[in-house]
């Protein structure tokens, strides 16, 4: 993490007024939240709609830190403590991370965006990195504009590589983040149904996520998923002057893969290189996952790491939680992937569930898919149709967006078999009263409906 005088640090963040018998205290890593400091830390005080983080200075104080950025037009507190004055506190930590970020001359960093599988190949590029270098990655979701400063800011010094997820908002919002990081290697996932409601499309998805080249090292690599409809057609719109390597089952991909086998212990594929196929075996369920992985090994072999160590990598993954978590209980088995929820990544869901073996019934829980314009109905309508009645016994959902899942289910299921609640607790209700023993449950929803908390409830019984 950052360690820094504080006249470096006031240097950095482009701040100013900090009392010069200050100047040669030094701060050991940041936080914007009072209930994280540590000890030596510096702490950065945000505002928000209905907060504002110069309220908390003393909470920080006695739980820690060091000194603290302030923005100007708030008045200073009457304290004999290190303030060092911004004129936005946000834009403070965005531009300290930035020049923090170009002070690790030797950190390469990866820069990972797309509409789905962002933290999934995160968690696989750091198992397989890992055995080689000393890697960091994006911890948890933090991978919007104050995220990747946070990410950046606990970088140390003598980490090799820095694996850094880019979520959106909008236009603009990887622009940014690109160019704060500076990556060495940028990748675009894929590109789906996500943040329509602003965007409106996924054309205007696939700019948005291209704007990751606008900060792309000028000897940096650029790699993207070739089966991606919407991304190939836009790509071609750009004069990427940057290497380019991309992968998929498409023929023309430059590391093709196919799947060979899936099921409860992974997955297992083959990828192929300079007409070579090496066939590895991922412990993560999920056939999308083959792509995920194909990203993360173009990015080890570009660091010369070996197939071998690459298997090895692939043993060693430390999963993000709710990304298809096994949980086993005593009468049923919940397939947990309740982080976030769109079309694409929903459809990969089933067909996850679809292809475990070893139990009697199967049920999904689905909660509402938000953000998805003004198809977000039609949306919900089309995942419903498209729920196989063969493979799945039961439907719950919650919400009413969701409500529309289970209303066009019913063309293909029985109306006994769906079943829609109002509420977590009426749902926990129903799943217990209606599920049927040695059941594989999929729990599944948009971040904000947080069905982590029917889990939670579930568990108890």
């Amino acid at each position: 993490m950052i360690q820094k005088s504080l006249k470096k640090v006031e240097e950095l963040s482009e701040g100013y007024g900090l009392l010069q018998k200050f100047y040669d205290l030094n701060i050991c890593g940041v936080s914007t939240d009072t209930r994280k400091i540590e000890d030596g830390n510096l702490f950065i005080p945000l505002i928000g709609d209905n907060f504002n983080g110069h309220n908390f200075l003393d909470k920080a104080i006695e739980n820690g830190a060091i000194a603290s950025l302030w923005q100007k037009d708030i008045p200073k507190p009457d304290v004999d403590f290190p303030l060092i004055l911004v004129e936005d506190t946000l834009e403070a930590i965005q531009i300290l991370s930035k020049n923090y970020r170009n002070t690790l001359k030797n950190i390469k960093v990866i820069a990972i965006t797309g509409s789905n599988g962002k933290t999934s190949t995160k968690d696989i590029m750091d198992g397989i990195l890992s055995k080689k270098y000393k890697t960091q990655k994006t911890m948890g979701n933090l991978n919007n504009h104050i995220g990747v400063p946070l990410t950046l800011l606990s970088l140390c010094e003598d980490t090799d590589l820095a694996i850094v997820e880019m979520g959106i908002d909008g236009f603009g919002q990887i622009e940014l983040l690109t160019d704060i990081a500076n990556p060495d290697i940028a990748m675009i996932t894929n590109v789906g149904a996500s943040h329509l409601d602003l965007l409106k499309t996924e054309g205007n998805v696939a700019h948005a996520k291209l704007k990751i080249l606008n900060g792309l090292k000028k000897n940096g690599l650029f790699i993207y998923n070739n089966d991606d409809k919407t991304l190939i057609k836009i790509i071609k719109e750009y004069m990427i002057k940057q290497d380019i390597l991309s992968f998929g089952q498409n023929d023309s991909s430059d590391f093709k893969i196919n799947l060979i086998e899936e099921g409860i212990d992974g997955i297992k594929f083959g990828i192929k290189e300079d007409d070579e196929v090496h066939k590895l075996h991922l412990s993560m369920l999920g056939r999308h996952n083959i792509y995920n992985a194909a990203s993360s090994i173009i990015v080890a072999r570009k660091l010369n790491i070996s197939y071998e160590d690459i298997q090895k990598g692939l043993y060693c993954i430390n999963e993000t939680d709710m990304r298809n978590e096994i949980i086993k209980k005593e009468n049923f088995t919940i397939l947990n992937d309740a982080y976030k929820s769109n079309p694409n990544s929903l459809l990969a869901a089933l067909d996850t569930l679809y292809s475990i073996d070893g139990y009697k019934n199967k049920a999904v829980v689905l909660g509402d898919m938000v953000d998805l314009g003004d198809k977000v109905e039609e949306l919900h309508n089309e995942i419903g149709l498209k729920i196989n009645p063969d493979k799945i016994d039961k439907i719950f959902t919650i919400g009413s967006l969701a409500k529309h899942i289970g209303e066009s289910a019913r063309v293909n299921f029985n109306n006994e078999n769906i079943y829609h609640s109002q509420t977590k607790k009426e749902l926990v209700n129903s799943i217990l009263k209606n599920i049927e023993k040695d059941s594989l449950i999929l729990i599944k929803a948009s971040r904000s409906v947080a069905l982590e908390d029917v889990i939670t409830e579930l568990m108890k019984y």
